[in-house]
C-alpha cells in the first residue's frame, strides 16, 4: 500500500533525528549534511539534515518537501551553517532563478539514483520521476547554490 506524502514525511522526520544525532557525534553519512539557520520568526537556531549535491563544480541543496521550513528560513537569513560530522562552516545560499533551476534539476535527476526522483513523487512535489517532469516542476522546488 502506498503511503501518503504526510505519512512519508513523518517517517523521515523520525529518521532525521537519528541523522542529526550521528552528525553531532561526528559520524557523517553519504551526501548528508546539517543546515543550521535562524528561524525566520523566532530567531532560534533550527537544524535539519539535507543532501549536498555536487553538479558541474558547484554544490547545491534541493527542497525535497512542499512547505519545508528550512527553505523559508534560508530565504530570510543572510548566511547559514553547514555541518558534516564535526566540521562546520558558515556559507551563503543563493536561490537559483527559475530557468537556471530547471537546468540544475534536470541534471540532478539525470545523474542521481532513481530513488531521488521517486522520493519527489512520494513527497508530492512532482507527478513522475523523470528529469523532464522534475525540471518542469521547478517553480515548486527551491534550489540553492552554496557559496563560501
Amino acid at each position: 500500500m502506498a503511503q501518503t506524502p504526510e505519512q512519508f514525511r513523518r517517517k523521515v522526520a523520525k529518521f532525521n533525528k537519528v541523522i542529526v544525532g550521528l552528525h553531532r557525534m561526528g559520524i557523517a553519512l553519504g551526501p548528508q549534511a546539517l543546515i543550521t539557520v535562524p528561524g525566520r520568526h523566532s530567531g532560534q537556531m533550527r537544524t535539519a539534515p539535507i543532501a549536498v549535491v555536487p553538479i558541474a563544480g558547484q554544490r547545491y541543496i534541493f527542497q525535497a518537501y512542499p512547505k519545508a521550513a528550512w527553505v523559508a528560513n534560508v530565504r530570510a537569513a543572510e548566511s547559514v551553517t553547514l555541518s558534516r560530522g564535526r566540521r562546520s562552516s558558515t556559507v551563503r545560499l543563493v536561490e537559483l532563478p527559475l530557468e537556471e533551476r530547471r537546468v540544475i534539476l534536470h541534471q540532478h535527476i539525470t545523474n542521481s539514483p532513481a530513488r531521488v526522483g521517486k522520493m519527489l513523487v512520494t513527497t508530492g512535489l512532482v507527478d513522475t520521476p523523470t528529469p523532464e517532469a522534475v525540471a518542469a516542476a521547478a517553480e515548486r522546488i527551491a534550489v540553492f547554490r552554496i557559496e563560501s
